[in-house]
């Protein structure tokens, strides 16, 4: 990770005062205890000023870069949502786009694909075993770096390459899933974010689904005017 420019020079005038207190130290004809004192003094403050370096990197480290995603931008709504749903969905997946390092944002409910928008992959997602276990323990599962996973193949229906996956389960019947631009994207506020719109959603899509049993994958259609 490249040290930010301000950190490069408290390091340079740390390093550079350390030198020239030892050079001092060895070109000084006699040593005496004002020069002794004053060459504990500045190698002090040079070190002083390296560890400020440092602990700048980890203060303010450099975000990620963000990784070079292939696929086309679009929105697929399932067609027969209410309207009132329809328009919860636009305005938080507009919001979680917009708002956090979000590249694309799947919702699957009761066995359906009811949300997909962002860069679109090739369709057909299906949860696997970490979306099932994120149901089942009601708690959110955050992969910082997707490659490092093996069960990653669960999200081969998502845009290829995707470096980072969140996982929020709705309940036990449904599980919205982001992908991000880079590793280590989502921060713990966006992690807040997503938790809090993921309850709303859950009791919303409740409601409305009643005591439907789960229905069959169809097939998405786009909303342009959503878009």
């Amino acid at each position: 990770m490249a040290m930010p420019a301000a950190a490069r020079v408290v390091l340079a005038c740390g390093l550079t005062g350390l030198v020239l207190v030892v050079v001092n130290q060895m070109t000084a004809p006699s040593l005496d205890p004002s020069l002794e004192r004053a060459s504990v003094l500045g190698s002090i403050l040079s070190v002083l000023l390296l560890l400020v370096a440092l602990l700048w990197q980890r203060v303010e480290p450099l975000a990620p870069e963000r990784v070079p995603l292939e696929g086309r931008e679009g929105l697929h709504l399932a067609p027969d949502l209410e309207g009132p749903l329809a328009e919860e969905l636009g305005w938080g997946s507009t919001m979680l786009l917009t708002a956090t390092p979000a590249a694309v944002l799947l919702l699957h409910w009761r066995g359906r694909v009811l949300l997909e928008r962002g860069l679109l992959g090739s369709g057909g997602f299906r949860p696997g075993a970490i979306c099932r276990r994120s149901m089942a323990t009601g708690k959110a599962i955050s992969l910082v770096d997707l490659k490092l996973y093996p069960g990653r193949d669960e999200f081969a229906a998502l845009p290829t390459g995707l470096p980072a996956v969140l996982v929020q389960p709705l309940g036990e019947e449904g599980v919205l899933v982001l992908g991000g631009w880079s590793p280590r994207c989502f921060s713990r506020s966006d992690l807040v974010w997503v938790e809090g719109w993921g309850r709303r959603l859950t009791g919303e899509l409740a409601r409305v689904s009643g005591g439907e049993e789960p229905a069959e994958e169809v097939p998405s259609s786009s909303a342009p005017g959503i878009g």
